[in-house]
This record gives C-alpha cells, structure tokens and sequence, in this order.
C-alpha cells in the first residue's frame, strides 16, 4: 500500500512531461528548423563554388563540389583579413568610449534634477534614428563645405576644407564618430537600469560609514553591474560586427577599402562578384567568431 501512494504521483508526473513533451514537439521542431537550417545550407554551400549564375538551383550545388577550397581562399584572402581588421580597430575604438561616455551619463542621470525627462529623451533621440538615415546626416555633415569645417573655420578664424571622406585616416575617423553618436544611448540606458537596480540601503550604510563617492562606487556600485556592463559589451561587440549602413552610405567602404568592414566586405563579394559559395564560407567564419565572443560573454557573467 505505501508503494501504490508513492509510485501515483510519480506515474502522474512521468505522465504529465510525456504530454507536455508531445504539445510542445512541433514548436520544438519549428524552431530547431529556422535555427538549424539555415547553418546546415551554408556549410553545404560553402562546400561548392554555386553561384545564381550558374543557373542550376542552389539544392543541386553538388554538381560544383569543391570541399574546403573556399576556406582555403579564405585564409590567404588579404582583402578578408584586413576587413576583419578593419572591424575590429572599430570595435575597439568605439566600445570602450560608448561604455565611458554610457557610464558618465548615467552617473549624472541616477539622481532626479531638473529637466531630467527632457534630457533623457534628447539623450535618447539618436538610437531611435534609421542608421541609414544617420549615415546621411553625417555624410553632409562631413563635406568640404558641410557643417563640421565651417565651425572648425570658426574656431580657427581661417577658412578649413578638409576632405574628411576623401581622406582613408579621416574617413575611418568619420564613421567611427558616427557609430559612438548613435549607439552611445544604448549603453546609456543599460547602463542606468544597472545603476538604479543597486541596493541604495548598502549606499546609505557606506555614506554613515562616512566613505566617499569615488569609493562607494569602486566598492558597492561597480561590483554590482559587472554583469550588466558585460552584457552590454557582449551586444555591441557583436552588433559592430554587423555594422553597414552607415558606414556604407557615408563611404561605400572607400575611399579605396579604407573603411570596408566585414560586413561591407561581405556586401560586395555577394552583389557585385556574386561568388556566394566564398561568401557562405565567410559568414560560417564570422559566426565562428561570435559563438565564440558569445560564449565568453557568458562564462564572465557565469563568474560575476
């Protein structure tokens, strides 16, 4: 008898997990397909040398079987690696300074002030911008004759030309500003949410103690948005991986390739050359790249 009380509730749980296991298939299947396949058919491309001109279908793309010659081109391709390069002196540039000028802003923001809702939506307005309608903007803020040189002829008292997008080191320096401008919100609102989830009774109790800001933050605030800060690292590090249209409206990765990142790079060897089974071994490449980006991301916020 006390075997039959306490096999039942088992036998009903097993039975419970079976039929939520049966309802829950075909959304399983459904999403393992959207996620599955489309890796499963770039690898299969990026075996070949398909192209849509060929004019067979891309399912028979056996017929131009070519192995691992594509990853192989790859690995001696300097075109690729200096995009890649290219990417990640942006990313390099551009992360730590959002992060900073995130994390200064919400300093200023945790506390209530006066017209603190205003400028928050203000602060706010350029991550809500169409990036290709921000490329634009800097685009003709960035001419010879565009707003950018008349103030500086301002300041200088002397009539400046510069050719910010004419020239390799200053057009880089041209997009990076305007990846900062529109993306510095997003760390920005991260960053403050972190901030205002901090325990304020540990930060009364500091403030008793008699500790100073600069202190209270290196030792209370700081330890406590190490996996906030993380995140939002992790997101932009790989969103400056796909970074295109402002960079490609404000240069077209030129002049020359001088502002040509992975994802312009990967733009034009699909459109203009359409050799897409290179192209399918490049994007398998990258993705490589970010699981793996992705998976120290967690490992850190695992230890934070």
């Amino acid at each position: 008898m006390p075997h039959a009380r306490t096999d039942a509730p088992d036998a009903e749980g097993r039975e419970e997990r079976r039929l939520g296991f049966w309802l829950t298939l075909p959304a399983q299947l459904l999403v393992l397909f959207i996620a599955l396949f489309p890796i499963l058919m770039q690898i299969y491309i990026s075996l070949t040398d398909w192209s849509p001109l060929d004019g067979i279908p891309w399912y028979r793309a056996y017929e131009l079987w070519i192995g691992l010659l594509n990853y192989a081109d790859l690995a001696g391709d300097p075109r690729f690696w200096s995009a890649l390069w290219r990417t990640g002196l942006v990313m390099a540039i551009c992360v730590p300074v959002q992060v900073l000028l995130g994390l200064g802003l919400a300093i200023l923001f945790v506390d209530d002030f006066r017209g603190k809702r205003v400028l928050y939506s203000t602060i706010l307005v350029p991550m809500m911008v169409v990036p290709a309608v921000a490329g634009y903007m800097f685009f003709m803020l960035f001419q010879s004759g565009g707003p950018i040189n008349d103030l500086l002829s301002m300041i200088s008292g002397q009539r400046v030309t510069i050719a910010w997008l004419s020239d390799p080191d200053l057009a880089l320096f041209a997009v990076i500003v305007s990846d900062i401008w529109q993306w510095t919100p997003l760390m920005f609102l991260i960053l403050l949410a972190g901030m205002v989830s901090v325990p304020q009774d540990q930060q009364m109790a500091a403030v008793l103690l008699g500790a100073s800001w600069g202190r209270r933050f290196r030792t209370i605030v700081l330890p406590r948005m190490k996996t906030i800060i993380i995140i939002a690292v992790a997101i932009r590090v790989i969103e400056n991986f796909k970074v295109f249209d402002n960079f490609y409206i404000m240069t077209g990765g030129g002049p020359g390739v001088a502002t040509e990142t992975i994802s312009i790079y990967i733009y034009k060897v699909t459109q203009q050359e359409l050799i897409w089974g290179y192209v399918a071994a490049i994007a398998l490449a990258i993705l490589i790249v970010l699981s793996v980006v992705s998976m120290l991301a967690i490992r850190k916020m695992r230890k934070a």
